[in-house]
């Protein structure tokens, strides 16, 4: 993928300028292996405002970048961020990945930048579409195949075991999250440890889970019935599933985040369930699991700009808008304490002429 970093760096060395700075430091992991291909715990990358670059790593990695960045000035030297800071002029750092004591060991006073490679990231490029698309597929045959062996008396941690094993052998190079099983009143915490508790007839059971794919991460949420749903927990889903396709529908290039997360938050609040969705309605994924954009309500009047020297604002969560080839999930939820709770959740891209679906497991009620 060496001219797919080469542009990526290109269009990175664009927005300098706008900075009114001569080069960025980037020091944040992920970022440094977006714009070079190098997977490291130590590296660091200078990015000039001519578009040229050099990469310090330390000797574990040195043989891994000078073939993996071709193109590229490659130095070793363990000191990754000292080692490139004097090889510029007026040089902007990340201040969202550069700790204090980092900061000021490089002289303090130099530009912060804040998300400015990650707003680069935010729209994807073909490589990294089809890398999540995998990631996608590899989720949706894992569910299809584990679904029939879902039962009454297996527990929360087999059923995430047997989703992760599925996962990897398909192909999957590891998980791109622990994974989340919550049956019964467990459904009402979004976040639930898979536990010991067994499936029992009448459980709603919710599984949020993803593949990792050179990479990349998938997302999806679905929520099953053990047995025959009781009336509310049908409600419950007809309401959450129809909030999911509102969200769906609007997330289109041009759409406000918050408007969004409203189109979806809407729905449940109309409903009398507004107070039991408390999350946002979705995020970013790509290399990350959880990265720009994040759809949320939130939707400040006087927005604080972020610390750093260019007097230029940087993207606002509550103002941004999405943009064509952005992947984000859609990911209502309705969480009843002591009875339990649904939600399903998508992996999207934001497509001109609508939404680009990744995950593809029906968002039929399921009843087991």
């Amino acid at each position: 993928m060496t001219a797919t970093h080469t542009r990526r760096r290109a269009t990175l060395a664009a927005l300098l300028p706008a900075h009114e700075a001569d080069a960025i430091l980037v020091t944040g992991g992920v970022n440094v292996r977006y714009l070079t291909g190098l997977a490291s715990s130590n590296a660091a990358v200078l990015v000039r405002a001519d578009a040229t670059a050099t990469l310090a790593t330390d000797s574990r990695y040195i043989g891994a970048a000078r073939r993996v960045c071709a193109g590229i000035e490659v130095i070793e030297e363990s000191d990754v961020a000292g080692a490139l800071l004097p090889r510029s002029g007026r040089t902007g750092v990340e201040a969202d990945h550069m700790s204090v004591a980092g900061y000021f060991r490089l002289g303090g006073d130099l530009p912060r930048l804040s998300k400015v490679v990650e707003s680069v990231r935010m729209v994807k490029d073909d490589d990294e579409l089809d890398l999540i698309r995998t990631a996608c597929e590899l989720t949706d045959r894992a569910f299809a195949e584990v679904l029939p062996e879902l039962r009454p008396g297996l527990t929360e941690k087999e059923v995430a075991r047997a989703l992760e094993r599925r996962m990897v052998d398909l192909g999957a190079d590891g998980l791109a999250f622990d994974s989340i099983v919550a049956s019964g009143p467990n459904g009402a915490i979004p976040h639930h440890s898979p536990s010991d508790r067994p499936l029992e007839r009448g459980d709603l059971v919710t599984m949020d889970f993803g593949a990792l794919y050179r990479g990349y991460h998938a997302d999806m949420t679905r929520t099953v019935a053990i047995g025959e749903p009781a009336g509310w927990q049908r409600e419950l889903y007809d309401l959450v599933r129809a909030a999911q396709r509102a969200g769906t529908l609007a997330a289109l290039p041009g759409a406000a985040l918050h408007e969004v997360d409203a189109a979806a938050r809407g729905l449940i609040g109309q409903a009398g369930y507004g107070e039991f969705f408390k999350h946002g309605l979705g995020h970013g994924v790509g290399l990350q699991i959880h990265e720009e954009p994040f759809l949320s309500a939130r939707r400040p009047e006087n927005p604080p700009e972020p610390e750093r020297s260019s007097r230029k604002p940087e993207r606002d969560h509550g103002h941004a808008r999405l943009e064509d080839r952005v992947p984000v999930t859609v990911e209502p939820g309705v969480y009843l304490p002591g009875r339990g709770g649904v939600r399903i959740e998508d992996t999207l891209v934001v497509r001109d002429g609508g939404p680009e679906l990744l995950t593809r497991t029906t968002k039929e009620l399921l009843v087991l």
